[in-house]
């Protein structure tokens, strides 16, 4: 039976989404099924969608856009919609980190998100038990369109060479999401760097944390916790994530050893990638 529970678009983008989708497919004179069938689904699922019970991926969104010739729309909408699956205190960090023109971070414990694989980021993502966990990998994998528009920031990242052998998802997971990594060796706008084992102390033992820089908005230091994240502009708090991260990445393998470091690793830990396999990760 066609559900046709009424939505209050201004509730939230998703009730936007949906309430749009059944418009234009109504205009179109479209049922749920025949919409589905177009765009390789069925129409349960347009239903699903349309009342908010199932959020759309980018691939539907740009599909619909095909189907019922909305010139974008829905491909343009969706990003929002994916962003507000976010948990609530994480949302307004994504939403400065969109805006920034430089990101630097420190990460002890794993893969930086921007730069995790689907799979990976499902791994981590799933240790937090989550109710909606498709949504929030959907949603993680959005923010990492930054990377690939035409502007993107410049990212720069300091790994702890922890993160390396820590077998989140087990060995093909990490094979494939180390292999991701070196992708990002002839990338001009992110830059890797390896904190090796053997440093012992360094300046941020305390912890992971990421400094965001903007073309014309103050500087904005984020850490979390075990359960929120916390921005700040404090010029003091600044100042010392600069001094730190200045000795972090003093402290690390350049840029081309971490890479070495990295495909050593990834052999050595999780078995030989071939080049073809290293090409389509």
């Amino acid at each position: 039976m066609v559900n046709i529970r009424p939505l209050d678009p201004s509730a939230s983008p998703l009730d936007y989404f949906g309430s749009e989708l059944r418009r234009k497919r109504e205009e179109a004179g479209l049922t749920q099924k025949e919409l589905g069938a177009i765009v390789f689904c069925t129409g349960s699922l347009i239903g699903q969608i349309e009342t908010t019970l199932k959020v759309p991926t980018r691939e539907f969104a740009e599909r619909v856009d095909a189907a019922l010739m909305t010139d974008g729309f829905f491909s343009r909408l969706v990003g929002l919609v994916l962003r507000s699956q976010l948990p609530t205190w994480f949302q307004p960090y994504a939403e400065m980190e969109a805006k920034a023109a430089y990101i630097s971070t420190y990460q002890a414990q794993m893969v930086y998100g921007l730069l995790q694989t689907k799979a990976y980021a499902r791994a981590v993502l799933a240790t937090g038990m989550p109710d909606r966990l498709d949504e929030l990998v959907s949603a993680r994998m959005e923010r990492q369109r930054i990377l690939t528009r035409e502007r993107p920031p410049l990212v720069w990242v300091v790994l702890d060479e922890a993160a390396l052998h820590r077998p989140i998802g087990g060995r093909e997971v990490m094979r494939e999401q180390l292999a991701h990594l070196l992708g990002f060796r002839d990338d001009k706008w992110v830059r890797i760097q390896v904190l090796p084992l053997d440093v012992g102390e360094h300046a941020s033992l305390i912890g992971s944390f990421n400094a965001l820089r903007f073309a014309d908005d103050p500087d904005i230091v984020y850490t979390e916790d075990m359960i929120s994240g916390h921005m700040t502009a404090n010029p003091d708090t600044v100042r010392e994530a600069s001094f730190r991260y200045a000795h972090l990445q003093a402290s690390a393998l350049s840029v081309e050893d971490s890479a070495a470091l990295i495909t050593r690793v990834m052999e050595e830990r999780y078995g030989h990638t071939g080049p073809d396999e290293r090409a389509v990760a």
